[in-house]
């Protein structure tokens, strides 16, 4: 067995604590989620809370990959996280990682800072009468643009990936988080508007983001909106098409 532990330096000093809460994983903390999938757990440790991320165990195939030819979600959490920071990209903050082989990868875990934030993006798609909505709708558009001019294509832009803080009056602060598909790269219009398709957005809620994003852009409000309405209900209808299929 091969263990691969890193922590941010300016988390050195819990090295001991962290690896214990990790080796012991089913024993401590308390429960964010508990998914199929992956398993988030809050701990507190010397007065600062953390969130651990598991992930779900690959199968042997995967778990090959995942040693040989391809970084762990968990190291690619770390990574991202820090790349997100260094261009100015709120994330919760990128504690460490930790991976464990065994003729593959068998397990992997990813740590951050926990953030209390006050809503996430789901909030605005449920709730049309959300107090100060089209603001927060066209800040998160200029989120969505520093994103793109930056060269983040944030593959899982979706409507639970982003929590909201609201900082000052009529000010909000984003964070992403799920960061473990992401793609460093010039991004054309085209592109751009493809990255809205997972949001899941109304056609009300597109034609404010349509509007704010064509300003920055430089581009029409109509052929904005166009396009992502286009790229959005491609999704949209390809995702109910699933579920109808699976009920089938």
């Amino acid at each position: 067995m091969r263990e691969n532990f890193v922590i941010h330096p300016n988390y050195s000093h819990l090295a001991a604590k962290l690896q214990d809460v990790l080796y012991n994983f089913s024993k401590k903390g308390d429960y964010v989620t508990k998914g199929e999938r992956n398993v988030i757990k809050m701990v507190q440790l010397e007065g600062i809370a953390f969130n651990i991320k598991k992930f779900k165990t690959p199968n042997v195939f995967q778990s090959l990959v995942y040693q040989y030819l391809r970084k762990s979600k968990a190291k690619r959490s770390f990574e991202y996280a820090s790349k997100l920071i260094d261009f100015g990209i709120k994330t919760p903050f990128p504690v460490g990682y930790l991976e464990v082989f065994s003729g593959g990868l068998k397990e992997s875990f990813y740590v951050s800072e926990h953030v209390n934030y006050d809503f996430d993006f789901r909030e605005l798609i449920h709730n049309p009468s959300f107090k100060k909505r089209n603001e927060i709708l066209r800040q998160f558009t200029h989120f969505t643009f520093k994103l793109h001019e930056n060269g983040i294509n944030f593959l899982d832009h979706s409507p639970g990936n982003t929590l909201i803080v609201e900082s000052e009056k009529d000010t909000y602060v984003f964070y992403l988080i799920d960061l473990n598909r992401m793609r460093f790269e010039s991004m054309d219009f085209n592109a751009r508007m493809h990255n809205f398709r997972r949001l899941w957005l109304s056609k009300t809620m597109m034609k404010v983001m349509a509007k704010e994003y064509a300003k920055l852009y430089k581009k029409s409000v109509d052929g904005t909106y166009a396009l992502m309405l286009h790229y959005s209900r491609g999704f949209q209808k390809k995702v109910n098409s699933k579920k109808l299929r699976r009920r089938k």
